[in-house]
């Protein structure tokens, strides 16, 4: 009689990651604010100090931040083509004030961008192409298996309304400041608020996302 087949060993699952540890990061939140203090602050002491040009002395200020930031996360083994990306905002941006003469112009650009945001994550979600599972899928090395996942797609299309609402609430604050021309609040916002909306937002999403799984679904890290 042959002897019973050794038991089959269950593969083992490793716990899904906080969206935080996925999503998170405070360098990013660093290297973003930096230009805009910098753009701030450079403004405003030359403005005390009578120059005729203060918007020039605050881009310049935006720029010269933004490269060292740069540099910095370049010797750090950042990826080139992020950090360039960044720089690259900065620099938009700093030629966007000085090309209308409005220093809280330099602030367009991020308001326009949240407003495209706001509307391609909402998009995202009534196509069911929520942008949170592409993004989180793509770390995960998942590609678009998750959208085969009925369940996983339902929670990732209620965690994306978390995004959309930073966006909403981003615009609420910056168009009123930026039609007041209020920079020195702009700036505040910009360095304050957008971090702690971004926080936020992943704290949201999990439980948004999780509780949409059923109690025998295995996880993000592997969709049905």
């Amino acid at each position: 009689m042959s002897p019973d087949p050794a038991p089959r060993a269950e593969p083992v699952r490793r716990p899904d990651p906080g969206l935080g540890e996925l999503l998170g990061g405070r360098a990013g939140a660093v290297d973003a604010s930096v230009p805009v203090v910098a753009f701030v602050l450079g403004w405003l002491v030359a403005g005390w100090a009578g120059s005729a040009f203060p918007i020039n002395w605050g881009a310049g200020a935006a720029v010269v931040a933004g490269a060292a930031v740069a540099l910095w996360r370049l010797a750090r083994g950042r990826r080139p083509r992020a950090v360039l990306f960044g720089l690259a905002g900065v620099v938009a941006a700093a030629g966007v004030a000085l090309a209308t003469g409005r220093a809280s112009d330099f602030f367009l650009l991020q308001i326009v961008s949240n407003a495209g945001s706001a509307l391609a994550w909402a998009i995202s979600i009534v196509i069911r192409w929520p942008l949170l599972g592409v993004v989180v899928g793509g770390l995960l090395g998942q590609r678009t298996r998750w959208r085969r996942d009925p369940d996983l797609l339902r929670g990732y299309q209620r965690a994306s309304w978390a995004w959309v609402a930073q966006y909403v609430l981003r615009l609420a604050v910056f168009v009123p400041l930026w039609a007041a021309d209020a920079v020195v609040l702009l700036g505040l916002a910009r360095t304050v608020l957008s971090p702690v909306l971004v926080g936020l937002s992943v704290l949201a999403s999990w439980p948004l996302l999780r509780t949409a799984l059923p109690d025998d679904h295995p996880g993000i890290r592997h969709p049905r």
